[in-house]
């Protein structure tokens, strides 16, 4: 199983990026895909769901009507569409999947938020 993010960088408050996952070594549409967040110090936070299919996502409120998440079934990549980012958006985001019970990571991509 990998996990690869990347879309991270640097964007000023009320700017937007899109994350995205590339996943392989398993098979993708099966499985439901997450959204973390982490800062030094804290906890991962659980940021986005999406299942496997796509029909349905769950956001944490901290980002409800800020970001979407979508994924692509035949590219195997789920995105996270960030708008109107706010410093404390800043973090690590991974993405992530549990199969059998075992959760799997990326290495994370940075999002800072700053003017």
């Amino acid at each position: 199983v990998q996990l690869v993010e990347s879309g991270g960088g640097l964007v000023q408050p009320g700017g937007s990026l899109r994350l995205s996952c590339a996943a392989s070594g398993f098979t993708f549409r099966r499985y439901h895909m997450r959204w973390y967040r982490q800062v030094p110090g804290k906890e991962r936070e659980l940021v986005a769901a999406i299942t496997s299919g796509g029909g349905t996502t769950n956001y944490a409120d901290s980002v409800k009507g800020r970001f979407t998440s979508f994924r692509d079934n035949v590219k195997n990549t789920v995105s996270l569409q960030m708008s109107n980012l706010k410093p404390e958006d800043t973090a690590v985001y991974y993405c992530n999947t549990i199969l059998q019970g075992i959760n799997y990571w990326g290495q994370g991509t940075q999002v800072t938020v700053s003017s």
